[in-house]
């Protein structure tokens, strides 16, 4: 079943649930999906890699509004936005631990032959690639940054 078929069925039970909560995240999942699908260029279908990447970007921008509703002390929308991300986390595949992130990191670094720095480009690019959907950017890129430095 397609993503878009999955958060079809889970907005028609959170409807009747009366979860509104739930259902405001599944129709943000929703639309974006939508969007996506309609965007100049995209095809038809999106694929798996492109519906992980528009829910990942879902996550990101709630985790962001939140950070800033926190140091506003807006309690009341820092939580929504902490509620709606809660609704779409789990239609990402499960992200690694920094410690298995690290380990997978030394095995590429040694793969592609980094020893410096300088090599952080190709080590970026590839762990980007490789491990989209698993794991933070901004988490691999710390971890690089640390391995090489």
């Amino acid at each position: 079943m397609s993503l878009i078929n999955q958060i079809d069925q889970d907005i028609k039970q959170a409807m009747l649930a009366k979860q509104a909560d739930r259902l405001r995240g599944l129709r943000a999942i929703k639309s974006a999906l939508l969007l996506a699908r309609t965007e100049k260029g995209a095809t038809e279908e999106l694929t798996h890699e492109a519906e992980i990447k528009v829910l990942q970007k879902l996550v990101k921008q709630r985790k962001e509004s939140a950070e800033i509703y926190k140091t506003q002390n807006r309690e009341d929308l820092y939580q929504i936005e902490i509620d709606e991300m809660k609704v779409i986390e789990p239609y990402l595949p499960q992200q690694m631990t920094r410690f298995e992130i690290e380990g997978y990191l030394q095995e590429l670094i040694s793969r592609v032959g980094a020893t410096s720095n300088a090599d952080m480009g190709k080590v970026m690019g590839l762990a980007n690639k490789e491990l989209a959907g698993q794991a933070d950017g901004r988490t691999i890129s710390e971890v690089v940054k640390q391995l090489l430095g």
